[in-house]
Formats: structure tokens, sequence, C-alpha cells
């Protein structure tokens, strides 16, 4: 033992006797004790040392007992005791794999054991009782602080102390006889503690104490079962006599059949006299028959698997084991728990579930308390249930919130028991646990339904309405059957989860039974499907049958006088206020709902929509203007009905398809609900699944541990599947037959005359089909679903007979023709050309295109993937832009300006390159003037006129650089696949990180050319403001070379980029470009996230590729450009030609975009700019979707703290200031710098242009 603790321990007093004499120093001493106890490490050595010397038992325990008025050495031995005795597992963290720490973990847990058998005192919780009810007895005004966490520590103090885990191998205690555990509740009880607990659960003033008194009253029944509590005392049931007289008979068969076998094992001689006999028949290894060694008498027994080496089940695999068994404790503990649970339900049980769910929900409690929460429903309703039911004692928990409080919680066990496979033990429990609470709900509202009460009976009912209706309560037991892992989820788990399915179907039948009709909900998954060759139903019919449905609309109409009821007009709503759907959509919906109306025939529905739509949108008299005469308005109702109006595609409902070509036609769209009508059998149907069959049948195998209730549950689903919904095939598996066999040779099958029955029944079913399949014995290997049984039953099916639709000849060759002859055109979708012109017009584009790869015309079905518009349109040509501008000044003074322009334009592009084009223009100088009005205004008037403010220099590069287009797709081809740029293009805001390239020797020694390739990508890198990137790119080259020496072997250095820049830059293309003409090798596979320096390249090398990034080394043009503005005019004059500063480029950057909005292009001004132009052609095509990138990537830190964005800012602003130490505040680092930054600030305000 450490001395110093030693001292500490020695001065806190002796024990002499039954008395305690302390020192002068004992209260100092405990204070030391706890400070010791806060720096102890990993091993919890101070906590052994303190455990070894028995301190709790030989001082402290004393101490509070003799000297519980010195209230201050009182309050520091309770908060010492506190720490002491705090569970083992909150120590370690968890249960420890190191065997060292393991045995560390032991060794706390047996010093708790002792701890807890010091604690079996009267005198030390009577101390506490008297304690505990002092302080209670103060009201709230006069209680301070200090009594509070007394009261507190006192209530820890007897958790923790509940909580110490029985010793199996101290503790060989039997059935009725008193463990420590019940000799600390007899203490408990003698004290008076359980009635202060009482106390506590039922005052008002004391609820803040609700959840420690909860833990305390589980740890109290731990080893309890309810069933036990309500028995004792009592006399044994007639039932109870019974079923003990079915085991002892089942385990006196089982005893004879023993004797019996071993009996007729005995041989006539002795074993002396053994022999060797061979098997007819049976064949050893090789063709030759088996010889067997043995006694005949043991030949029954033989196998093959005789002698062979039992194989090792891996342990991942292994079933979850049952945790332990519960004790019945000695008779006068289970009593005075029997009385505490009466007067608990009574007075306390509804309060305090009540304010333990209020807390839980409002998440005041800790991590995983809500298991308190679930064993106490179930243990408490259980017992009063078993106790003279009565409802009004368990009103709190039987409520439609409860049920869903306790689905959720059995989900999130789940998903938590998916994704962390380390803790899916105690996910498991947990699960198991919300499991029972759920039964016992179910078990209440049975016995609730069989209550002579009729209130009682009426509110059963109306639970059961809902957890009927609802899907989630309706089908949570097919879902965790079917989920269920023998691996993680034990079998006593299974038995709960079969009784409880058992027992909601049961109440499920009975209460359909006395309806005729019961509608319940469910989901239906809406899907989108592609267009096809769906016709508008406006176009279906005939101009004949058009004709007279107008005459008969207008008939109807003359003959009403065009007047309209109040009540029609009033019901009329031409839009919906509260739909996501804009004003200007909505307008057009209106008038194609008038067309169908007048297509319905209903002709003064049509009127009065039109009237309530001209209300609703009066400008453009797009629905007649206001003072319109009665005849104007038919002549306005025969335009709409004869108009071809665009109509959305329809929504249906799409089926499951089991074709195999896989064409991504249909996408999710939404959830909705509907009701039907319920049949009981279709949904029993659903139980005829393999895996839920494998889950009861393993319920099964343990058929002799089974209680007989277990196994009735079990027989009654699979009668229900195999005798009612006449699917016994489903059971024809040669593990099953196993079992059978097992059972009938049972000594004690008469115990189990259902199953036997059964397994006849099976039997017998099976040999009837076998005589007619002769496959029968070949499908016993395999687990059959629905389809398989069938076809087992019924008869197989050929190939391909009743799945696609057969392709004739004569269609495989019209198809052929069609495909060739359209093959070299230029069409947008040639399957879509195909459909239309082949002579069956039923086939669809799935069908299509799935022939056209089964005849080996393509290659694969994603060959003739549906392109979506606008997806390979990159470039803007002249015409284009003309175009834009027309219809921007068409419509700059709509509601919908963006949306008005899309719609018009003859080349499709997506919302978001139409936004970037009007801003590079100059046509607008802010997204937010292109936002939807809902009313009109005049805002938009002067946007055509703004020159650009607002503009970042980017836009302007990736403006002018359009022109070179051409030269810079053939650049970006060598890096992407075209395939890789169109879905950029077409997701818009989304960029994928370069596929890795393959190894390959690299050349690191930096020629002339490869030097000038680097400056040209240095100098465009500075443009776009990344300056600070690549000085942290410096400095980790630099680093890397000082680091790697020629003696020791070198390993790959990652790229980790440290600020938000940086990673900004690391998707920058032409950044990335950089890295590989330095050597910088990419991620080779999805284990790695960063670009790598090669472990091949020298120290001298790296140092060369580090000063190639230094512009004042290898650019002294570029020196002299960047440092121009500072000299004379005379030098600024001999280098006007060739290079123009920073400022001078951004005017005539400016000034050409002026040009070009007015259609008057001079070649001054694109002489003026070929130097930048040519700077930014490497990127034009990818600057705007870069800067997107980068601004989806920032925004959430963006929006989550805006002092680390200024931060940020300011340290990106810094690098960039720093690049060169010769340069000024004006130089062009921070000119580059800027733009970025005002990027980010708009990425808030833009949220939605970049959304879409």
């Amino acid at each position: 033992m450490n001395c110093e603790l030693l001292a500490t321990c020695s001065a806190l007093g002796y024990l002499e006797g039954d008395s305690y004499h302390k020192e002068p120093d004992c209260l100092e001493s405990v204070k030391d004790l706890i400070r010791y106890l806060r720096h102890e490490d990993d091993t919890r050595d101070v906590r052994q040392q303190l455990g070894d010397s028995q301190i709790v038992q030989n001082d402290l325990l004393p101490i509070i007992v003799q000297y519980r008025q010195d209230k201050t050495l009182f309050d520091a031995c309770i908060r010492l005791m506190v720490n002491l005795t705090q569970p083992a597992m909150l120590c370690f963290g968890k249960i420890p794999d190191d065997p060292v720490f393991r045995q560390h973990f032991m060794q706390v847990t047996s010093h708790l054991q002792a701890y807890k058998e010091a604690f079996a005192s009267e005198k030390v919780f009577g101390v506490l009782s008297e304690t505990l009810y002092n302080l209670l007895q103060l009201d709230w005004e006069q209680r301070q602080d200090e009594d509070n966490l007394l009261i507190e520590r006192i209530l820890l103090l007897v958790r923790n102390v509940l909580h110490v885990p029985a010793d199996p191998c101290e503790e060989k205690k039997v059935d009725d006889d008193a463990s420590v555990h019940d000799r600390v509740l007899w203490a408990v009880h003698m004290s008076g503690f359980d009635d202060l607990v009482k106390f506590l659960a039922s005052a008002q003033s004391e609820q803040q104490w609700s959840m420690h008194v909860l833990e305390i009253i589980s740890l109290m029944f731990r080893d309890q079962t309810p069933e036990a509590l309500v028995s004792a005392g009592h006399a044994r049931s007639a039932e109870e006599k019974q079923r003990d007289a079915r085991e002892l008979e089942a385990l006196r068969q089982k005893e004879q059949a023993e004797k019996r076998s071993r009996t007729l094992q005995r041989g006539s001689r002795h074993s002396r006299f053994g022999g060797s006999f061979v098997v007819q028949g049976l064949k050893a290894i090789g063709e030759k028959d088996v010889i067997y060694h043995r006694n005949l008498n043991n030949f029954k027994y033989y196998t093959h698997d005789l002698g062979k080496a039992v194989r090792r089940v891996p342990k991942r695999n292994r079933q979850a084991q049952d945790c332990r068994d519960k004790r019945r404790s000695a008779l006068n503990v289970r009593l005075f728990l029997r009385e505490f649970c009466v007067d608990f339900l009574e007075n306390c049980y509804n309060r305090l579930m009540y304010l333990v769910k209020e807390s839980l929900i409002r998440e005041q409690t800790q991590q995983h308390d809500e298991t308190y929460y679930l064993w106490a429903l179930s243990f408490f309703m259980a017992f009063n249930r078993g106790n003279a039911f009565r409802a009004d004692l368990v009103s709190e928990t039987m409520s439609i919130r409860t049920f869903h409080f306790i689905e959720r919680n059995i989900t999130n066990y789940y998903e938590m028991l998916l994704t962390d496979r380390k803790e899916a033990t105690s996910w498991s429990r947990r699960m198991h646990l919300a499991l029972k609470a759920y039964q016992e709900l179910l078990q209440t509202v049975n016995e609730m339904d069989r209550s002579a009460d009729e209130g009682i009976r009426q509110s059963a009912n109306v639970i059961k309405s809902n957890i009927f209706y609802l899907m989630e309560y309706r089908e949570i037991f097919l879902t965790l059957l079917r989920k269920y892992d023998e691996t993680s989820q034990p079998l006593s788990y299974l038995k709960d989860l079969v009784e409880s399915t058992h027992l909601f179907l049961r109440m499920l039948e009975r209460f359909c039974k006395g309806r005729k009709n019961l509608i319940v909900q469910r989901k239906k998954v809406r899907r989108k499907k592609s267009q096809g060759k769906k016709k508008q139903p406006a176009q279906e019919s005939s101009p004949e049958v058009l004709e007279e449905t107008w005459k008969i609309v207008e008939e109807e109409l003359r003959a009403t006088e065009f007047q309209l009821s109040a009540s029609l007009t009033e019901s009329i709503v031409p839009f919906d206020a509260a739909s996501e759907t804009p004003l200007e959509e909505q307008r057009t919906e209106a008038m194609i709902r008038v067309q169908d109306a007048l297509l319905a025939r209903m002709g003064p529905e049509a009127l009065a929509l039109l009237r309530a739509a001209r209300e609703v949108w009066p400008e453009g008299d797009v629905f007649g203007s206001s003072d319109v005469e009665p005849e104007e308005e038919l002549d306005l109702l025969k335009q709409i009905f004869q108009a071809n109006l665009p109509r959305p595609p329809p929504e249906t409902i799409a089926e499951d398809d089991d074709e195999g070509a896989e064409l991504e036609e249909e996408e999710l769209e939404s959830v909705q609900l509907s009701e039907k009508e319920f049949n009981i059998l279709d949904f029993i149907k659903r139980f005829a699944n393999p895996s839920i069959v494998r889950s009861y049948l393993l319920l099964l195998k343990s058929y002799s541990r089974n209680t007989p209730h277990t196994n009735h549950c079990v027989a009654r689903m699979l009668h229900r599947l195999a005798v009612d919904l006449k699917m016994d095939a489903l059971l024809f598996q040669l593990s099953v037959f196993h079992l059978f066999n097992k059972i009938l040779n049972d000594p004690a099958a008469d115990a189990y005359k259902e199953l036997v029955t059964f397994a006849k029944f099976v039997l017998k079913r099976f040999f009837a089909v076998a005589a007619q399949n002769n496959k029968a014995y070949v499908e016993l290997l395999f687990w059959k679903n629905v389809g398989a049984v069938r076809e087992m039953t019924e008869g197989y099916t050929k190939d391909g007979e009743g799945t696609k639709p057969s392709w004739t000849e004569e269609e495989e060759e019209e198809l052929r023709r069609l495909y060739m002859e359209h093959l070299d055109s230029e069409v947008p979708d040639i399957v879509e050309t195909v459909i239309q012109l082949l002579s069956n017009s039923n086939r669809t584009r799935r069908q299509v295109v799935t022939q056209l790869v089964h005849m080996g015309l393509v290659d694969s079905a994603k060959d003739l993937k549906k392109q979506k518009k606008g997806t390979q349109i990159v470039l803007w040509t002249e015409e284009q832009e003309v175009e834009l501008e027309m219809l921007f000044e068409e419509y700059k003074d709509s509601d919908d300006v963006l949306g008005d322009i899309m719609k018009k334009l003859t080349a499709k592009r997506c919302r978001a390159r139409v936004v970037d084009k009007l801003l590079s223009m100059g046509l607008v100088s802010e997204r937010r003037q292109l936002h939807k009005k809902r009313s009109r205004s005049a805002h938009g008037k002067s946007s055509g006129k703004s020159s650009g403010k607002g503009m970042t220099e980017e836009d302007f590069l990736a403006e002018l650089t359009q022109g070179l287009a051409d030269e810079a797709a053939d650049e970006d081809d060598e890096e992407e696949t075209d395939d890789e740029s169109a879905d950029s293009e077409e997701d818009g805001n989304e960029r994928e990180m370069p596929q890795p390239v393959r190894k390959r020797r690299q050349d690191f020694n930096l020629t002339a050319e490869r030097r000038a390739d680097i400056r040209s990508l240095v100098n465009a890198l500075q443009q776009e403001g990344l300056s600070g990137s690549l000085l942290w790119l410096q400095n980790s080259l630099n680093k890397t070379a000082i680091d790697r020496t020629d003696d020791c072997p070198s390993q790959p250095v990652p790229l980790v980029p440290f600020s938000e820049a940086d990673e900004d830059a690391m998707e920058n293309r032409n950044f990335l470009k950089l890295l590989s003409k330095l050597g910088i090798r990419p991620p080779e596979n999805e284990q790695e996230t960063f670009w790598r320096i090669p472990e091949n390249i020298s120290e001298s090398q790296l140092l060369s590729v580090a000063a190639a990034l230094t512009p004042g080394e290898d650019e002294p043009e570029h020196s002299e450009e960047q440092q121009g503005p500072r000299e004379g005019p005379q030098e600024e004059e001999e280098e006007d030609d060739e290079e123009v500063s920073s400022e001078q480029r951004i005017q005539a950057l400016r000034a050409l975009l002026l040009a070009r909005s007015r259609k008057s292009h001079s070649a001054e001004d694109a002489g003026l700019v070929s130097d930048s132009a040519a700077a930014g052609e490497a990127n034009g095509l990818t600057e705007r979707s870069q800067e997107k990138t980068s601004t989806k990537r920032s925004r959430n830190r963006i929006l989550d703290d805006d002092d680390d964005d200024e931060e940020e800012k300011e340290n990106y602003s810094s690098k960039a200031v720093d690049v060169d130490t010769n340069k000024d505040a004006d130089s062009d680092t921070e000119d580059f710098s800027a733009p970025v930054k005002r990027r980010r600030k708009m990425a808030v305000i833009n949220d939605e242009e970049d959304e879409d």
C-alpha cells in the first residue's frame, strides 16, 4: 500500500470493539482521500488499495454510525463512500478486453461486493434513514443547497450499494435462502428507508428526485419476477399443481427411457471378445463398405461424424447468451416486497411514471435512463395484472402515447444494434426491455377487454382501434421477426417476441370477428415515372366528339343565362395559397382545370372557375377583362377548350418490376398515406417468409426447455401457415424433419401432444407431394419462399414462361432495321424515336432497351440512358446570348423573370447556368433581382443598366474565356471523360475528385519545358487568389525535404490541408494539375483520402520543386509586371505593350464587358485583355462549377460559426499578403484574394440560387 495512503488512513482513527475512536485530523484525512481518488490512474490503484485496507468496513461506516451529529464529517464520509461504491463499469467505461485491466476490473468488483456485505446492517441504514427523514422534514424555504446535496448523495449511495452484482462463486445459495442482496433489502425495510422512497415518489414537492427513486426501486426488484411476488404468501393453485405434476411426469418418463436404453446397450458377453463387422450398403470414403469395430449394441447410433473433431464456431457466429436466471428470495423478503408493490401502485405509480416520462421527453435525464422507465412499466403492470387487476392503478401508462414511445425506442435500439456492433449486446438488452414493455401493454389491454366494467372495455376498444389502424404498431412484430439475429439477440428475446406476436394475432382475430369490415392505414410509395409515350387526355378525343361536347356545354350555359349559384361560386378555389407551387404555374393549372371541366361537360363549373381565376390573376387579361360580356366569356371558354395546353406528366404508383434492365427511369417522390379494408388472412400471409419460419423453428429446437405456452405459440403460428394458408411446403426442409424426428422419438412425447400431431401432419403432406413430384427430396435441402412452394406443389414453370413479353422474328427484324436507320442520325433520343415507329405501340422503353441489349445491338443498357435536357450544353454561342438578352428585356418586369426565360429558351439549360450568364453579361447585378415576386414591382427595370457591380474577377475571366472553350475543352478531355464532364454539368454544384491515375515511373527532374508549364500554372492560380495555398504547398515540400535523408528509407507523406482555403484549393482543377506536374500522386484507392508526396523523390528534388513555386526566382518578367505600378512613368510606357498592371486589367475587363453588352466589339479591347484571357484559358470552362463547390462545402461552417469564419478570412488574407514580402498593400495578391472572400459571403445570401 502507498505510504501516503497508509498514513492518511491511519489518521482517521481506530476501531476498538464496537466503538470507534476518531483522530483529531479525521476530517482532513477524509478530504485527502477524496483528493487521492480524484487523481487516480486508469488502473484505479487508489480505489484498489483502499479496498484492500477495508476502509469502508473498519472506518467510514463506524464513523457515520457514531458521529452522525458532526454534520461536516458526516457529509465528507458520505461523499467519500459515494465515490468508493460507484460501479466498476463507470470506473473503467466498459468491461476491459485487456487481461491486465480485466484483472483490475475484477478486483474493484470484489471490493464492491465486500462493501455491499458491510452495508447489510440495520444500524447503517437506520442512520441513513433518520438523516434523510430529518432533511425531508425541512420546508423548501429552510432547505439549503448543502441539504439538497446531502439528500442526493444518500440516494446515490443506496443506489450504488444495491447496484453491486452478486458473486455466484461465493453466494452458493438455493431458492428461498437469504443472499447478500436479500439481507440489504431487509435492512432497508427494517430501517424504514423503503417508506421514505415511497414518500419521495409520491410527494409533489420532491419531484426532482424522481429519477433517483426509480433507479433505487428497479435495483430493489432486480432478482424478482412479478409472478413470484404475486404468489408470495398464498397457497398453490390447482393450475400450478397440475403444471408441476406434468413436469415431474415428463422427467420420470425420460429417466425410464434412459434406463431402458442402458439395459439394451449391455452386451451378453464381456468386452474382451470384440469383433469387426462390415456394414453392407454403407460406403466408406472409398468404394468399399464401412467396417465397424464396436459392439453391435451401439450400431444404431453410428454416424460418419464419429471420431471427427468438433468444428469451432467463430465468436462472431456464436449464439447470444441469455442473462442469468432469476432466483427466488427468502419468503420474508418477498412478502415485504409484495406489500411495497401494492402500496407503490396505489399511491405512487401514476405520478412517478408521469414525471419520469416528462423528463425523458424533455431530455432532462442521462443517457439510457429510459431503460428504468421501460422496466418499471413492464414489472408493475404485470404485478397489477396478476394481483386483482385494477385498470385505474396503471392509467398513466395505458395510452397511445406510451405505445408510440416504446415503438420509437424499439426502432432506435434496432438501428443502433446494426451500427454499433461493439456494443451490440447492450443494445440487444435494451431492445429486449422495450419489447417486454410492449408485450405487457398488449396483455393489459387484453385484460381490460375481459373486464366486467363496460367503461374499461370501451377504453380497451379505443386503444385496440388505434394500434390496429396504424401501420407502425400493426407491423412491428413482422419486422422484428424478419430481422431477428441469433448472434446478437438471445433466445429469451425470441421467446418473448413469439409470445407477443401470438397475443397480438389473437387480439386482432377477435377484433375482426365482431366487425364486417375494418379500415386500416397503409402507406403507398409515389413514384414519378418517365413520360414515355403518355398522351395528353385532351388529345385523345376525336374532333367530332369535341364538337359535340362543346355544343352540349354551350347549350347548358345559354340555358342558365350565364348565371351561377352562390354555393357553386363559393366552393370554387382557383389556387392553393399553402402550396409551394408558384402562382404563375398555378395560373396554368387553373386554365387546365377549366379545360378539364369543359371536357367533362360541366359548363357552370368551368365558368365559375374562369371568373374566380380572373379575380386572382387580373393582369394581362389572360382570363378576360373585368367588364367582359357573357358572349365574350363564351368565346374565351371555346378558345380554352380548343387550346393545346401543356399538361404535367401524370403520377402513377410504380409496382414492383422484375425486369433485369436497370434504366433508373423511376425516382422516389414521396410516401403517401391512404386507407384500405383490412383482411386478416392477407396479414397472416406476410408471415409466410423463410426468415420468419427459421426464427420459429430455432425456438422450437429448445422445445424440451420451453414452457408449454411457448410451444403452443410456435405450433399455432406454424399451423396458421401450413393449414390455414395451405403452405405446408414451407416446412419441407431437412433440418425441420430432423427436429420432427427428435420430437417423435422423445420418451416424453406424451407431454408434447400438440407438436407430435403437427409433425405427423407435415410429414404426411410431404410424402403425398413426393409421390407426385420426384424432385421433392432435393427440395428438402433448401428453404423455400412462396413462389418455390407454389412450384413444388403445383408444378414447375418452363423457362421464360409467364415472365417477359416475347418478341417475334418480324418484330425483332423491325427493331433492328429502325435502330440501324437512326443510329447515325442526330436524333436526341434514339429509343424514343424507335418506339414511336414500332408497329406494336404497347412496347415500353424498358422492353425496347432490354431487347436491344439481348440482340447485341448495344453493349449495355447504360449506353441508351435517357439524356436529361441541357446536360451537354457547355458553351454559349453568339446567337444564344442575343436570344437570352432579348428574353430578359421582354420579361424583366414579370413576377418570375427567370422562370419565364427558362420556358422560352431554345437551348435548355439548368437555372444556375442561366443565372451565371445573366450576371456575366451585366444584365443583372445580383442574384436577388431574379427572385420570384409575389406581387408586381418595378425593381428590375434598372437591372439591365448595371455595369457588373458586385462581380468578381473570376466572373470576368470566365466570361472572356468562353471564346477559347474549344481549346480548353481539349485540355479537359485529357483529364476527364465525356461522361464525367456531362455529369458535372448536370449536377451543377457538385464536382467529383479526379480519378486516381495509374502507378507509373515518374521523372522528377525539372526540365525547361516542365518549369514553363509550372510557371504558367502558378500564375493562373495566383490570379485565382490561391497564393496562400501555394505558400502552404511550398512549406510542405520544404518540410518534407528537411525530414528526408538518404540513410533511412522514406515513406509517402500525405498533403493534409489545415485551413478551409487549402481545402478549396485541393478541389481546384488547376491546383490538382499543378500537383500532378510536380510529381505528387493522387489517392490510389478508397482507403486513401489525401494526395501524397512519393517516397522516391530525393531531398534535392523536393527543394528544386519547392523553389519552382516561387515566382520571384523563376519569373523575372512576372515580378516586373507586379512591381510595375511602383516604378516611374517611363518604365510603364516601355512595358505597356507586353504587361498590364492589376488595376488596369480590371478596368479593361469591365470596359470590354460593357462593350459586349452593347454589341460593339472592337479589336483594341480584345487585344487589351489578351494576356488575362490566356492566363484564364486553362480554367475557363470549370471556373463557375469550382466556385459553387467551394461555396457549398463551406456553407455549413459559415452558418454555424460566424466568428470562426471571420478569423479564417483574416488568416486567409494574411497568407495571401505574406507570399511576397516585396509587395505592398496594393499588390496583386490582395486583389486576387478579395473575390474569394466575397464569394464566401455570398454563399449564405444566394442559398436558393445555388440549390437551383
